[in-house]
């Protein structure tokens, strides 16, 4: 996908990620794809349809990232955010990760779940949205008239000396055949992908439920369609092919004087769904009167979620207003949009962005991420059961 200028290149960048997170959000309000579902039904009623429908979308991810990684065909190493870079911050992972996991269990839905039930009609996930949004925003952005952030001020001095260098980039592959990384990758990614795919496929239940299949099946090729996207847009550089994010950063000497330049070069980095810094870059877009130059992929991302689960709503017949039920309703559901903006930063993504995304490049932060995510929120689960019991 080569363009001969930036304009036309970086316009197929964003609007081929609204067309596909456009699909995504019609099929996943279709076939109820829930991730802080899918450990609900699992905890509460032994369910495991749902689960495996995610770990479906994992294994689609993983096994397509090696056989694409293998083909030369996606960068899923240099990327926006860095899933594979060479510091492991695990507390920050493990402590994003559970407190994410405790907030989506709070607000009724993870950061994908809110932009499908925002399209379904419930107003409860506006103001959960709007919440994470403020966080995340200033999690990375300075607080008006400082040099200071929500994570510079509340996490760095204690998480980050804890991160871990290390001697190779995060990823399984690198991690255990360092001595010939491609092979590893390979190996790790058929070993990890057959293994999940075989636990997702061994339940008849499972095999027999269109619905979890294809939401499953979606959702996973969906985070490869990106992937590959992103990774082979280029523009033709008087002759030399150049990805957005280089051209950007070389901008001074080839692009023309009329042409609009991006505020930033690395949110057009290779990179597939996340949805918890794009609601922040959301929020900064709309604040900026729509400056054209903050578009990025996350914010269509997040856009074409919505359009499509409103789509599917309309067709379906299923759009209704839903409002809080009680005050109490409103505090659980805020508690949880504050836990989930704070964790979802701090761990780097949400269970799309890391547990699906990330965990597709086999990063072992995005692995601990999933497995604290479901930790936090299956123990959240058990808690609020237990207080039902005895109320």
């Amino acid at each position: 996908m080569i363009y001969e200028d930036f304009a036309s290149a970086q316009s197929f960048f964003l609007w081929s990620t609204f067309a596909v997170a456009l699909v995504m959000g019609a099929v996943v309000n279709k076939t109820n794809f829930c991730t802080m579902g899918a450990i609900s039904d699992w905890v509460n009623m032994g369910d495991t349809g749902r689960l495996r429908a995610w770990v479906l979308a994992i294994a689609v991810g993983v096994l397509g990232v090696m056989a694409l990684e293998a083909a030369g065909m996606v960068n899923v190493t240099s990327t926006f955010p860095p899933y594979r870079q060479t510091s492991l911050p695990w507390l920050e992972y493990v402590l994003g990760g559970g407190l994410f996991g405790i907030g989506m269990s709070l607000a009724s839905g993870c950061g994908n779940k809110t932009l499908i039930r925002i399209g379904g009609g419930n107003l409860k996930s506006i103001m959960v949205l709007l919440v994470i949004a403020l966080i995340a925003y200033f999690m990375i952005n300075p607080f008006p008239g400082s040099d200071k952030t929500l994570y510079s001020t509340l996490f760095y001095p204690w998480t980050n000396p804890t991160a871990v260098a290390l001697g190779t980039t995060q990823d399984l592959g690198a991690m255990f055949f360092s001595d010939n990384i491609a092979a590893g990758r390979m190996a790790m990614g058929g070993i990890v992908g057959v293994l999940l795919l075989a636990w997702v496929f061994k339940s008849a239940d499972f095999r027999g439920n269109f619905d979890n299949i294809l939401g499953g099946l979606v959702v996973g090729f969906a985070v490869l369609a990106a992937w590959y996207v992103t990774s082979n847009i280029a523009v033709n550089a008087d002759g030399e092919m150049m990805s957005l994010q280089t051209y950007v950063q070389e901008w001074d000497m080839y692009a023309p004087a009329d042409a609009v330049k991006p505020a930033a070069a690395g949110p057009l980095a290779s990179q597939s769904f996340t949805f918890i810094n794009p609601m922040g870059q959301t929020l900064g877009y709309a604040a900026s009167g729509f400056d054209r130059t903050l578009l990025t992929f996350g914010i269509m991302a997040l856009a074409g979620v919505i359009a499509g689960s409103l789509l599917w709503s309309l067709i379906s017949r299923s759009f209704r207003i839903e409002w809080f039920a009680s005050a109490g309703d409103f505090v659980n559901h805020l508690a949880g949009a504050i836990l989930m903006g704070f964790g979802g930063v701090l761990a780097m993504g949400c269970t799309i962005g890391q547990g699906i995304t990330g965990f597709s490049t086999l990063a072992l932060g995005s692995i601990l991420t999933f497995i604290a995510i479901v930790i936090g929120s299956a123990a959240t689960m058990k808690v609020q059961y237990f207080m039902m019991m005895r109320g």
